[in-house]
């Protein structure tokens, strides 16, 4: 069988976010079976319900905090035990810390570094070694454009994703020989919970279902790297190439 470009059955860590959402429902639309994975069992239940009503053939669900990594083996198999196979792996959590409170704050700079690198670090190890086993399928992590340069604005969490996109890509090369793609999303601007409080350019924001779309998209063409809305491609390698002579002076 084909196990990336049609895929059925889809595991999803971090499943009640606006862009996971947004994803799950796509799949749900073409009769997927959705293991979703969150801490919150009441949207956890919700987000079924919705599926099953979108179409989904089957929805199981898992209970997990990020930072429980005794549990990450436990949740594994039982998606695999669900399921059989797993086609595509997305893990979609992640905060957004505050960087000013960060800055004073240690032990809140250092909690909110192991949410966002550590415990998805911890996610992708697991991953990893049960699609090798698999010999098949794609594993995918959303990240951000925050890791392509570290600003002064958000450091902290641009750090943690730059962990991450490092992570991947040397994942990407192990897995690669095995049959097992790996791909990093890395959106702009998205209009989802976690920035309804910022005052974000109406412009340069995308909707959770066009990002949807763009994470479906570079899953069936196995992009290793995909940036979400495209336009962000450019704006990042505008921002890369500006001189630390000057990068250091400006409010980004």
């Amino acid at each position: 069988m084909n196990a990336t470009l049609s895929p059925q059955n889809i595991l999803i860590i971090g499943a009640t976010s606006g862009i996971a959402e947004a994803v799950a429902r796509r799949y749900a639309s073409i009769g997927a079976n959705l293991f979703l994975v969150a801490r919150n069992s009441k949207k956890l239940a919700i987000i079924s319900s919705d599926l099953i009503a979108r179409g989904a053939t089957n929805v199981q669900l898992f209970v997990l905090n990020a930072h429980e990594y005794d549990l990450l083996p436990q949740m594994v198999e039982q998606a695999w035990a669900a399921f059989g196979i797993i086609n595509v792996a997305l893990i979609a959590y992640g905060t957004l810390p505050d960087q000013t409170r960060a800055e004073t704050d240690l032990d809140y700079a250092i909690t909110e570094f192991r949410t966002n690198a550590e415990s998805v670090i911890a996610c992708l190890t697991i991953l990893a070694n049960r699609f090798e086993t698999q010999g098949y399928g794609v594993i995918s992590v959303i990240g951000s454009v925050a890791s392509d340069r570290g600003r002064g604005s958000n450091y902290v969490y641009g750090s943690a994703k730059s962990a991450i996109e490092s992570f991947t890509s040397g994942l990407r090369s192990r897995l690669y020989k095995k049959g097992v793609h790996v791909l990093l999303i890395k959106p702009g601007f998205v209009a989802t919970a976690m920035t309804a409080n910022l005052n974000l350019p109406e412009k340069l924001t995308a909707s959770p279902e066009s990002v949807a779309i763009n994470i479906q998209n570079a899953i069936s063409h196995r992009k290793n790297v995909v940036y979400t809305p495209s336009f962000w491609a450019f704006i990042m390698l505008i921002i890369k190439l500006i001189p630390n002579i000057i990068f250091k002076r400006l409010s980004l």
